[in-house]
């Protein structure tokens, strides 16, 4: 059996004009399962609660804010416009979020969901795994 939810499902052009709140939504959701996946190929002897932590430590605004800002020179230039579209889309911040790091993580998760419709799996799991490689530096260094 084969998983071709999004095979052919949105066209470069139509992607461009979802809206990049839309994206975020999409990007938060693929980014969440990600990195739960990861983490419990990596502690797979851990309990719940401790890799639930380690999720939030890299799902929270403050963190996709510091991974993007890594990676920013990296992206294309399509990505880029991705990116900004969704950090520059007003949109309110949660009362505890700093709003700069929040913007920057909306563009973050924008990007995510945009190269997701798009099937770049390629660039995705490039993307992806260059913030696993800076959120494990960084959490060495904590």
């Amino acid at each position: 059996m084969e998983f071709n939810l999004l095979k052919d499902k949105f066209t470069e052009e139509q992607a461009k004009f979802i809206n990049p709140l839309v994206l975020a939504l999409i990007g938060d959701g693929v980014y969440e399962v990600f990195i739960r996946t990861y983490l419990v190929e990596q502690n797979r002897e851990s309990n719940v609660q401790k890799i639930h932590l380690k999720a939030v430590s890299y799902v929270k605004a403050e963190a996709q804010s510091t991974y993007m800002k890594q990676i920013v020179d990296e992206l294309t230039e399509e990505e880029l416009g991705v990116f900004k579209r969704a950090r520059n889309t007003k949109s309110n911040a949660p009362k505890n979020a700093d709003v700069a790091n929040y913007r920057w993580a909306t563009g973050f998760e924008a990007l995510i969901g945009y190269l997701y419709i798009l099937n770049r799996m390629d660039r995705l799991n490039y993307i992806l795994n260059k913030i696993v490689e800076v959120g494990d530096n960084n959490e060495g260094k904590s």
